[in-house]
């Protein structure tokens, strides 16, 4: 593995200018490329201590063995030449946004002398104006089925036109009026492009003024007793108003906008834009892109306007405004950079309220669960499930699949409130019903609460198979028992110390037949019990994903039970400041209340109803809990006269 010393450029040798650095590996192959306002400054982050950068950005400058960069005059510049080069070298460390497939648009072939409206993928050509993308290929032709009626312009390949005019006879949808047929001269090539021409103009968002020409032309060929016109017209008008439906408007003041939107986790991200023009939503599009490397929201804006909007093929997507759900360091130049290659002023912003700030959270939540769609793909899939325990089996030398994995994570705040959390996964799927959690009393740190919940796990799983049963099923109630049954695979949240320690417990125990590993975050690397270097398996292996899997979810329980515990904690902590209100009374009130929130508004008369608290302890209570006990009433006064005070005299 290269030493980041071993290349690090001299001292005083990298220039304060803007500019773009390429990391190399020891091949020569580039592995990264990046751009800074200042390459020094930026450069020399990457050489300071290994172990204070980030996981990802760690592994890229030990994987790499040279850097050089090219300055340039502006951060535009870079901003171009970042692209070029990221398009040429595909770098394996930079954030890629590539599709799953391509997707489709609704195009018109303005350069032809007939126009055609047609389906079209892959690359954009001049001349031909373009509508989506689309989801699907179908939502394309819904909406040309019913536009058709209104723009009967031409749809046909080039073979079918070309033999409509030799034969000088339209096809079906001449004959049904959904095509005007310049094939036999039924309009003229103007007439035809005017037609193509007004059905962009719908496309593009100018509908109102479409909608109440067809009124206007109805209402005056029935007041011309044209009858079969004016059905004909309020058919087009049914079948128009049928296709706006289709197109939700967002934005009343036909904002033409790109909403971008990002969901992620420690390895991957997701991305979903939603691309309005003219106020609707004319098409949606979404990545799943991995992160390489310690990357913020705004990185990923940068990273995502470079790439998606960069070169030719972007050029005609730009539209006026790009919402992000954060700013990216450089959004100045970049707003320069788009508003160049767009030919027009582009702004990058965040929406702060509003009907944009709606739309932003209803593609943040669909990027959310894009992400999540993404990892439940491959759990839910049963040969890769068994493709990911086999991996497993073959890396760590077990002699069968581990069919049970059994997962621990601790979780604390500087020693205090110390839990635990075990997962269980059979089969590649969790397994909720097994899952458990352990308070830890005599416990630090990870290491010795590791060993004690180690402990503790197996005592009892000896202590439920070792009866005079031996069996894992109790006869009793005929349900499994709760730690009768060993995992085939246990696995540890941490390195080397915490590996290490688990298997001094087992040992202790006297069970030497069970694997463990550990899954350290940092370069998810999983260790092995008395090896020196990890097992490194490949980021595209299925058995290193269903291990990150069972690591995340007994975090994610770890961390659910300790912010309980901590809660439960600071409510009782509220409590001890009342004199006299012992452990005993104290969850007698939150038995009886339920809550800290429902106690604290709560009157007096209330609180005395729990047995053992009198009215002075609970007047107490409700300072302690900063409340003001309500105001007592006022006794009424007695009729008839007063006795008068000692010097004044009735009359």
């Amino acid at each position: 593995m290269p030493d980041p010393s071993t290349y690090r450029p001299a001292p005083g040798t990298i220039p304060e200018l803007p500019g773009v650095y390429r990391f190399r590996d020891p091949t020569g192959r580039v592995i990264y490329v990046g751009k800074a306002k200042s390459l020094r400054q930026r450069l020399n982050s990457y050489f300071a201590d290994p172990w204070s950068l980030h996981a990802r950005t760690q592994q890229m400058v030990t994987t790499a063995a040279s850097v050089d960069w090219v300055t340039v005059n502006t951060e535009v510049e870079a901003l171009q030449l970042e692209y070029q080069w990221i398009k040429e070298y595909d770098p394996r460390f930079n954030v890629r946004y590539r599709d799953d497939k391509s997707y489709p648009y609704l195009a018109v072939t303005l350069d032809e002398e007939y126009p055609r409206l047609q389906v079209m993928r892959g690359a954009k050509r001049k001349g031909v104006r373009y509508f989506g993308p689309y989801s699907h290929a179908w939502a394309i032709r819904e909406t040309l089925d019913l536009l058709l009626r209104v723009f009967p312009a031409r749809t046909c390949r080039p073979g079918v036109f070309k033999q409509a005019r030799q034969h000088q006879r339209p096809c079906l949808l001449g004959y049904i009026d959904k095509c005007s047929a310049p094939c036999v001269g039924r309009v003229s090539a103007e007439e035809h492009r005017q037609i193509a021409l007004e059905f962009c103009d719908f496309m593009g968002g100018r509908t109102d003024a479409m909608v109440k020409r067809l009124e206007k032309d109805m209402h005056a060929a029935a007041e011309e007793l044209e009858f079969e016109k004016a059905a004909r017209l309020r058919d087009d008008l049914t079948a128009l108003r049928r296709a706006m439906e289709k197109q939700a408007v967002v934005f009343g003041d036909g904002t033409d906008a790109d909403v971008v939107a990002f969901a992620d986790d420690q390895l991957e991200a997701a991305v979903q834009v939603f691309r309005v023009r003219g106020g609707r939503i004319r098409g949606q599009r979404g990545w799943v892109v991995e992160k390489t490397e310690d990357v913020t929201f705004g990185d990923l804006v940068h990273q995502f306007c470079s790439q998606v909007y960069g070169g030719e093929r972007g050029e005609a997507d730009i539209p006026r405004e790009v919402l992000v759900p954060e700013l990216p360091a450089d959004v100045d130049a970049l707003a320069e950079w788009l508003s160049g290659q767009r030919g027009a002023r582009v702004q990058i912003r965040v929406p702060q309220r509003g009907d944009k700030k709606a739309l932003a959270d209803t593609v943040r939540r669909n990027a959310e669960e894009a992400l999540v769609r993404h990892k439940l793909h491959r759990a839910g899939d049963l040969t890769t499930r068994s493709q990911a325990l086999d991996e497993l089996a073959e890396a760590l030398t077990l002699e069968t699949a581990p069919l049970r994995i059994e997962c621990y994570d601790v979780s604390q705040i500087q020693g205090t409130d110390v839990v635990a959390s075990m997962v269980v996964f059979e089969d590649g799927l969790p397994r909720k019903s097994e899952y458990r959690r352990f308070a830890i009393t005599g416990a630090t740190d990870d290491v010795s609460a590791i060993s004690e919940v180690l402990r503790r796990r197996f005592a009892r799983y000896k202590a439920e198979t070792g009866d005079e049963q031996g069996q894992p099923i109790d006869p009793e109630t005929g349900r499994p028992r709760k730690f009768a049954y060993p995992p085939q695979l246990l696995v540890v949240d941490g390195g080397a110390p915490q590996v290490a320690a688990a298997a001094q417990t087992l040992a202790d125990a006297g069970i030497n037949d069970l694997a463990v590993v550990g899954l350290a975050k940092r370069l998810e690397e999983v260790w092995v019990p008395a090896e020196e270097f990890p097992v490194i398996l490949p980021r595209s292996s299925q058995g290193l994903y269903l291990l990150q899997r069972v690591r995340d979810e007994a975090h994610r329980f770890a961390i659910t039970y300790h912010r309980q515990k901590r809660s439960s904690r600071m409510t009782v902590s509220a409590l001890d400041q009342v004199p006299g209100l012992g452990e005993v009374r104290r969850k007698a009130l939150m038995r009886h209340f339920g809550s800290l929130k429902r106690l604290s508004g709560a009157t007096v008369e209330e609180i005395t109803e729990v047995p053992g608290i009198g009215r002075r302890t609970a007047e107490a209570i409700l300072a302690a809990l900063g409340a003001t006990p309500p105001p007592q009433p006022a006794a009424p006064e007695p009729a008839g006269p007063q006795p008068a005070a000692p010097g004044v005299e009735h009359k």
